[in-house]
């Protein structure tokens, strides 16, 4: 199973040279230093508000971290065609949760210092094709940065996404029998505790079932490429200590057997398409079984606490 690599590179700071829109490299910043755009957004498609997320590195691997940045989308067609534009907004840091985040702009920094992306909210393409966000940022060292990251428009979504019905999966749970614990949680393996027993207790059927909101995360804490799973799990199973009256919980493990390549059949229903698989996805379920919203990659947990504190609360 091939795996989703473009995480991998943003974690750790490795990217490719810069690329002008024609796709010469280019050094970008007063210093001449190259700055390279990684997309960690997949799955974007045309006709509807999204958010889309990048990772500004360095080819020394080190990262541009905090503040904003701008960028205007740019249609290209079949990559042949004459550039068209498109939304043009601004990318605000969202950081790793437990990593660094502070009040200023743009900064050189090191992975082990602050590791997040940019993130622009409310995106909408009008056709599908070949994009590209043209970056323009002024960074702290470095000066007046330019970079552009290409990337595919669908015409429609390959994963499930808001205003679809969810599906009525049955993820594994701690009542599973004949399942290996780290296929219900990565944290468990070797034997260990399932951490966060309140994310493995019901099913996204269950909930479907009851008629009751759901908030399920797809991740796999222990072997996530990006190392973005292990935090944002973390954030959910904060949220459902918290918010544990207004939705069921749900982490569904995308491993059954990493070291096999076989992968949980609740996340192949939800999240392998064509060869091949992303992760994180955060979701959150209507009780009228529609999916209202998802999150991929990163999320900020008091802007998914605001949609949860937005529902009623389960009546017992």
């Amino acid at each position: 199973m091939r795996r989703s690599v473009v995480l991998v590179a943003l974690a750790f700071g490795i990217g490719a040279a810069a690329c002008t829109s024609n796709g010469d490299p280019q050094p970008t910043g007063a210093t001449g230093t190259a700055v390279n755009a990684l997309m960690a957004t997949s799955d974007l498609y045309v006709g509807a508000p999204q958010r889309v997320s990048f990772g500004l590195v360095l080819n020394d691997q080190r990262l541009v971290s905090f503040g904003s940045v701008d960028v205007t989308f740019v249609y290209r067609g079949s990559g042949d065609d004459e550039p068209q534009p498109g939304p043009a907004t601004t990318a605000v840091y969202l950081p790793t949760p437990g990593t660094t985040d502070r009040a200023s702009g743009p900064t050189v920094t090191l992975p082990s210092e602050a590791r997040g992306v940019y993130q622009a909210e409310d995106v909408t393409f009008d056709r599908p094709g070949v994009w590209e966000g043209r970056v323009t940022a002024d960074v702290e060292g470095l000066g007046a940065v330019r970079t552009v990251v290409g990337f595919a428009v669908l015409d429609d979504p390959q994963y499930p996404a808001p205003g679809e019905e969810a599906l009525p999966t049955r993820n594994l749970t701690i009542d599973s029998d004949a399942a290996p614990s780290e296929a219900i949680d990565s944290r468990a393996a070797n034997g260990g505790r399932i951490p966060d027993p309140e994310l493995h207790q019901t099913t996204i059927a269950g909930a479907l079932r009851r008629g009751v909101p759901a908030l399920v995360i797809f991740s796999t804490p222990v072997y996530c490429p990006s190392q973005f799973c292990g935090p944002v799990t973390e954030v959910v199973g904060d949220l459902a200590r918290r918010y544990g009256d207004r939705a069921e919980f749900i982490h569904v493990e995308i491993w059954r057997d990493h070291e096999a390549n076989t992968i949980n059949q609740a996340a192949a229903d939800w999240l392998f398409r064509e060869g091949n698989l992303t992760e994180p996805w955060l979701y959150l379920i209507g009780a009228d079984g529609i999916i209202e919203d998802r999150w991929a990659t990163l999320w900020r947990e008091d802007e998914v606490a605001a949609a949860l504190e937005a529902l009623p609360r389960i009546r017992t």
